[in-house]
């Protein structure tokens, strides 16, 4: 007779238990939607009308293309990564900062928010694309092609959205030197949509070049390199401020151009010949990763002095 009391106190600390982690999944699964959304409204804001296209099978003006919730253009690539891993990205951070008590349930709760609104504007902008287009070998390269760049950013805002929100310091950090040039590019989309390409200030370009430099340097600071592996985080996220902007110029030089569109030999040596050059001395990479690892620097000397203090205050 005496269990039956407990039995019966048990009951509701269990529900109350079940009640929280239902809240927060809810809440998780619309971070996710209106993070995915924010990444996106930078194109949006445009007003969303499919980019002229070279392919497409009727001769037509910019304002008479379809509604695409993506920017699917050989042109665009570089603001489709950035418009895709930043919603994840920004999923990933509200996550960290909320800190819900079933932390594992609202981190993929938020992905399939995510999943949401990005899966639902893939199938609808090449639903419109595919419409649209003339047919013949080289439209389908060019449509899965996208197709292939657009589901890799995915699962790039997938996992920056993983990194970011996981509970270790150093992994987050890893995160956000992984997402700190698409981060960039974001923003500059951000300036363009509301100044117009025409309107942009010059000062754009130059502040966004030194924009992932001081990101991943803060991120270093903010990891600190205590345990010793942290190193690790560190060497990575440098590479990673070397090596992404190269990816990035070598795959915008190789979409950007007209005269070996379809030719895959060719852009594959015209790639391979552009990374190797924005890779090199003359890529111009090397100030702002040394930017990158002085702020890393200062800031752990910082904090070190600050704990130092700290310590001596007690």
């Amino acid at each position: 007779m005496s269990h039956a009391p407990q039995a019966l106190n048990h009951a509701p600390a269990s529900e109350s238990r079940h009640s929280s982690a239902a809240r927060e999944a809810a809440v998780a699964l619309s971070i996710g939607f209106l993070a995915a959304a924010l990444g996106l409204t930078p194109w949006w804001i445009t007003g969303a009308k499919l980019p002229l296209q070279n392919l497409w099978a009727n001769q037509v003006m910019p304002d008479q293309m379809p509604l695409a919730l993506l920017p699917l253009s050989q042109y665009e690539v570089l603001t489709l990564i950035a418009l895709l891993t930043t919603g994840g990205a920004a999923a990933g951070l509200v996550i960290r900062l909320w800190k819900p008590v079933h932390r594992g349930v609202a981190t993929w709760c938020a992905v399939g928010g995510v999943l949401m609104v990005q899966v639902v504007a893939t199938v609808q902008s090449f639903t419109a694309l595919n419409n649209g287009l003339a047919g013949g070998r080289l439209t389908d390269y060019y449509y899965f092609g996208l197709l292939a760049g657009v589901i890799s950013s995915l699962a790039a805002s997938l996992v920056a959205l993983l990194l970011i929100a996981a509970k270790t310091r150093a992994i987050a950090a890893l995160g956000i030197g992984l997402v700190a040039v698409p981060f960039t590019s974001w923003a500059v989309a951000w300036a363009v949509g509301v100044a117009g390409r025409q309107n942009l200030p010059i000062q754009v370009p130059a502040i966004a070049h030194w924009v992932p430099a001081v990101l991943v340097g803060c991120a270093l600071a903010w990891c600190g390199l205590k345990p010793t592996r942290r190193v690790v985080v560190w060497v990575l996220n440098l590479v990673f401020l070397w090596v992404i902007p190269a990816v990035f110029t070598a795959v915008q030089s190789v979409l950007g151009t007209r005269v070996i569109a379809g030719d895959i030999p060719e852009m594959v040596l015209m790639g391979q010949q552009v990374l190797t050059a924005a890779l090199g001395p003359d890529g111009g990479a090397g100030p702002t990763v040394l930017l990158a690892l002085g702020i890393g620097l200062v800031g752990v000397a910082v904090r070190t002095i600050a704990a130092r203090q700290a310590a001596g205050k007690q």
